[in-house]
């Protein structure tokens, strides 16, 4: 069966370039990021992994990690990161998942369920649908579910705007309207009565229908 947001992110123990992790316990308490691509040392792949790698202070920022996957193997993630980091101006500072019985891409419907045979025999064509992105929260529930075609590079400042969000109405009974940015007006949800709106946003709210109330976002 498919991964639905709100399912609990599946556990799993893998060999990565920074040695075993268990996937539950490196996320911690804090929020992860699982992004897959199809095969080391092809093009797209190359950018996105180093723009990741830019971005990752940013992550840091908001306690979330990163890790990469694909089925081949760790020996050959280490060579490949060096390419990354030439082309791209940097490094990969996180773990990536050597997945080459492709255990984990199948536990996580990033590639096709019958899909056989060895990684090294494989080419980024087999592997096409290996372009997903998955965001866990810190109660292990799935909360973002991206999938990407072959030739789209990924645009990872929208995963984390996406974060951004997901944070903050959290936290908040608030949603993001359309295009939203950090430090946008957002949206009151109607989950909250007028009343209990009233207490927490006393200077009130913008309401061009009884159903959508927009007020500036809370710190």
């Amino acid at each position: 069966m498919p991964l639905r947001i709100g399912d609990e992110a599946p556990n799993f123990t893998a060999e990565t370039t920074e040695g075993s992790i268990n996937f539950h316990d490196w996320i911690g308490d804090g929020w992860g990021i699982l992004f897959s691509h199809p095969k080391d040392f092809t093009p797209v792949c190359t950018t996105e992994l180093g723009t990741m790698a830019g971005l990752k202070p940013e992550f840091d920022k908001r306690n979330c990690k990163i890790m990469g996957l694909s089925i081949d193997p760790v020996s050959d993630h280490v060579e490949w990161a060096k390419d990354i980091e030439e082309t791209q101006g940097h490094a990969v500072t996180y773990p990536m998942v050597g997945d080459t019985d492709m255990s984990v891409a199948k536990l996580y419907d990033m590639i096709h369920p019958n899909a056989t045979g060895e990684a090294s025999e494989r080419n980024a064509m087999d592997n096409m649908t290996v372009r997903s992105v998955y965001i866990v929260g810190p109660d292990k529930k799935i909360k973002l579910v991206l999938t990407y075609p072959m030739t789209t590079g990924r645009n990872f400042a929208e995963i984390l705007r996406s974060l951004d969000s997901m944070q903050l109405t959290a936290k908040h009974k608030v949603a993001t309207p359309a295009n939203w940015q950090n430090g946008d007006n957002v949206i009151i949800v109607p989950a909250v009565s007028n009343e209990e709106a009233q207490q927490k946003y006393p200077d009130g709210w913008e309401s061009p229908k009884p159903y959508l109330r927009i007020v500036k976002q809370p710190e």
